[in-house]
Formats: structure tokens, sequence, C-alpha cells
């Protein structure tokens, strides 16, 4: 459900660009309200979410899908912990769709989806590895790569087909969507901001995200 949001951007706490292929990790307190940006259009933001206070507590995919029959996230979409809690309420959205099965890209599966010479391109599970050794704010809560699990493609448009299979299509963003979400506990985000070259669904070319955090 595409709804906009009344934020101004000049009251924002945190405002800062997130370059394509970089990783961003931050913290959100409960009751602030964080924004992702899509600057350009049609750029994956692959986002995982921890339990600040207690980083064992994660996004849980299966949860968030379950409690809600939709594996598709939008306004209103609540995203719940590997413990059952609401970690984030998408408040506002001018995108519509944001996936929650198709994964990060890999080393492994841009061999498996491309060929064998792109095992050495940059990936989103580099960003995130590349993170929790570089970040203050990930590595003093002790998350490893044991840690990285399913997470959110923000802006990206994963169908799934007739028989059950994943379908990478065009992406459905444009310059200047966003979507917000109501943290409901004390938050670590932790994004890739996807560097893939080879998936049609961003005109191979990876472009920046804004993130802005308000109270």
């Amino acid at each position: 459900m595409l709804i906009e949001s009344q934020f101004v951007v000049s009251d924002a706490i945190v405002n800062e660009t997130c370059l394509a292929g970089d990783p961003w990790t931050g913290i959100v307190k409960k009751g602030q309200t964080f924004r992702i940006l899509d600057l350009d259009g049609n750029q994956a933001v692959d986002t995982l979410f921890y339990n600040a206070n207690d980083a064992t507590e994660r996004y849980s995919a299966v949860d968030t899908i379950q409690r809600q029959g939709q594996i598709y996230l939008t306004t209103g979409s609540v995203l719940y912990s590997s413990e059952g809690n609401p970690m984030l309420t998408i408040t506002a959205d001018t995108c519509g769709r944001h996936d929650t099965i198709g994964g990060a890209c890999s080393a492994e599966s841009n061999t498996t989806r491309y060929a064998l010479s792109k095992r050495p391109m940059h990936s989103c599970r580099d960003s995130f590895m590349h993170a929790i050794t570089h970040s203050a704010c990930v590595i003093e809560r002790n998350i490893t790569k044991r840690d990285i699990t399913a997470n959110i493609n923000f802006f990206m448009n994963v169908p799934v087909t007739s028989d059950g299979g994943l379908s990478f299509a065009d992406g459905i963003s444009a310059p200047g969507k966003y979507v917000e979400m109501r943290a409901e506990m004390d938050v670590l985000v932790l994004i890739s901001n996807c560097p893939q070259l080879n998936n049609p669904c961003n005109a191979y070319n990876p472009t920046p995200i804004q993130l802005l955090v308000w109270n």
C-alpha cells in the first residue's frame, strides 16, 4: 500500500549517503523512524536487523512471512524477530513491494546464476562480512558471519513463479522512492547497498541510497 511520509528531511537527526556496493550500519532507537531512500531508482538494498541490546535476537524472515501470510512487505507490514517480537513496522512506502526471500548475492550465487568467471566479483555477502569486521557498532555486539541470516531486499522485485521458483524481475522502484519504518525496539541496522552488476533489474548500474532517522 502506497503511503507518503509526513517527515521533513531537514528535521532528520541522521542523513547519510551510502554509495553503491558499500555497507552501512547504524542504531535506530525504539520509537524513532528510519527511512531508506532509493536515489536513482531500482537499487536493491539488502538489509539485516538485530536487537541492539541482544544481537542473538535478529530479524526472522520465517516469522515475518508466517505472521502476515505474505512474502512481500509494504506499509503496515511488521518485521518480526527470531523471538517472535515486533522489531519494526513499515509506516510509509512509496515503492509498494519489498522482497523477503531472494536472499543476498554471494560468490556462490554469482557463479550459479551467471558464470564461473563472476565468482570473484564483489557481493552483498562480502559487504556484510566487511561490516562485521570494520564497523564499531557491529563489532562491539560480537556479531559474526554465523549471524548473517536471511535478509530483506528493499526495492527488489522477486516474483514467485507458478511452479514455486523465483524470478528476479525488473525493479518497480524509481528515483526518490522510499520506505520508512518505526522501530519497535532498539535495532542495529546492517545494510549492503547491492553491488550486483549482472542482474538487469538495476540496468547493470548500482547506485547510491540515502539513510535518514527521525525522533
